[in-house]
């Protein structure tokens, strides 16, 4: 029986990688080789085993509890005995036996009944070998739901290229066939069969449809970029407490996604009560006269009620706010330097326009009807922080109300 590597030494890189060191730096803590760190890593896609996750729970036998069987056995404790020590049932006990025990027969025959018949001696129970068979057993591929069942791989595929997220997936799925549970797969379970070699359910560039377009899985720093000073602007620190709370319809958040080298751009708006995407093309630059010109243009697309206040960064393309202002009627507040969880609903659109906008490309090759298209496909996403309604779905509520200020947000 070819058995796997240490588990314990794989659990103990994997704890490591998890906390935030690279793969050499936990190969190197965790006294394992970097060409086998490195192995792992790809053959895994990035995914942190499930047998990585966590210590063996109490479910599963330990190294510890199989040598108080061994000490049971060779002392001759009964199963219910050595259950008893280890406050386990006795079935367990008696599987963990009947699985890993071997018995040995003496050469010579002896008789009973009148016939030779060979006589037993005691079982022979050996911890390690039992701890090894168990991780080799834990370890064997199983076969994914995705292999098994074509039509609902197919149907997550369509999903992917849809480029709906795993997560969106899942939840969409439950509530399609709320009576077919063997319709149902987790989000890991996607994301499994795409990265995990082994696993490959789902064809490997699928990967390209997710949201980071990545084939493995790893983490993504980002460094703070500071700017120069807006003249008169107002802090977020003044925004008044409804747009907090996201109980009154009509507030804004913006910014730009940038293409390569800086030289294009697309401006983003999205509602904070129903998440609603509206993108600003700007075809002649990002400068502040055009930001202007775009965001005057966006007001007019939706009814006035809906356009109480707008957050943007302090990006120096927003120097003439204060005309915007006069032009909309819009209350501009500006977040603290280096802080874009402030705007947070903005920056999670963004990265989800990463997905149609990939970075370091030329946005300015995107006419306006393209634009157009991929913001009538985020807009008709379900998404979780709105129970997986669609943007579509809330601001049409919204717009059907007696007043869009009654209207509260379906989730904050």
């Amino acid at each position: 029986m070819n058995l796997p590597p240490n588990r314990e030494m794989r659990r103990r890189f994997w704890s490591l990688v998890r906390s935030g060191l690279s793969t050499y730096e936990a190969a190197e803590a965790a006294g394992v080789a970097y060409h086998s760190a490195r192995r792992w890593f790809r053959q895994a896609g990035g995914v942190i085993p499930a047998y990585a996750r966590a210590q063996p729970r109490g479910r599963y036998l330990s190294m510890e509890e199989r040598e108080e069987i061994f000490a049971g056995v060779e002392g001759g404790k009964s199963i219910r005995a050595i259950a008893c020590t280890l406050d386990r049932e006795p079935s367990t006990v008696m599987r963990e036996l009947r699985r890993n025990m071997r018995q040995q027969y003496r050469t010579r025959r002896r008789m009973r009944n009148g016939q030779g018949a060979p006589r037993s001696q005691p079982w022979d129970y050996r911890p390690s070998l039992a701890q090894r068979r168990a991780d080799y057993m834990a370890s064997r591929q199983k076969p994914a739901k995705l292999t098994t069942d074509r039509l609902l791989r197919d149907l997550v595929q369509a999903k992917l290229e849809d480029r709906l997220s795993p997560e969106q997936i899942a939840a969409q799925l439950r509530l399609e066939h709320p009576d077919q549970p063997e319709m149902w797969v987790s989000h890991e379970t996607i994301y499994q069969s795409i990265y995990v070699q082994g696993r490959g359910a789902l064809r490997r560039e699928l990967a390209r449809c997710l949201r980071t377009g990545r084939a493995v899985r790893k983490p993504r720093r980002r460094t703070n970029e500071r700017r120069g000073r807006i003249a008169n602007m107002i802090s977020i620190s003044e925004r008044p407490p409804e747009v907090e709370d996201r109980a009154v319809p009509g507030h804004w958040e913006g910014d730009l996604v940038i293409g390569k080298n800086h030289e294009s751009a697309i401006g983003t708006l999205v509602e904070r009560t129903s998440r609603y995407v509206l993108l600003l093309h700007l075809p002649e630059g990002h400068g502040a006269e055009e930001v202007e010109r775009a965001i005057n243009g966006a007001t007019k697309k939706l009814p006035r009620a809906l356009w109480r206040s707008l957050t943007w960064d302090q990006g120096k393309e927003m120097r003439n706010h204060e005309r915007i202002r006069i032009a909309t009627g819009l209350a501009i507040y500006f977040c603290d330097p280096a802080k874009p969880w402030q705007r947070g609903t903005n920056e999670n659109t963004n990265g989800l326009l990463r997905q149609y906008f990939p970075k370091g490309t030329d946005l300015s090759v995107h006419p306006p009807e393209h634009l157009e298209f991929v913001a009538a496909q985020m807009n008709r996403r379900p998404r979780k922080t709105l129970n997986w309604a669609t943007p579509n779905q809330v601001l049409a509520e919204i717009l059907s109300a007696p007043s869009p200020s009654a209207v509260v947000a379906t989730a904050g």
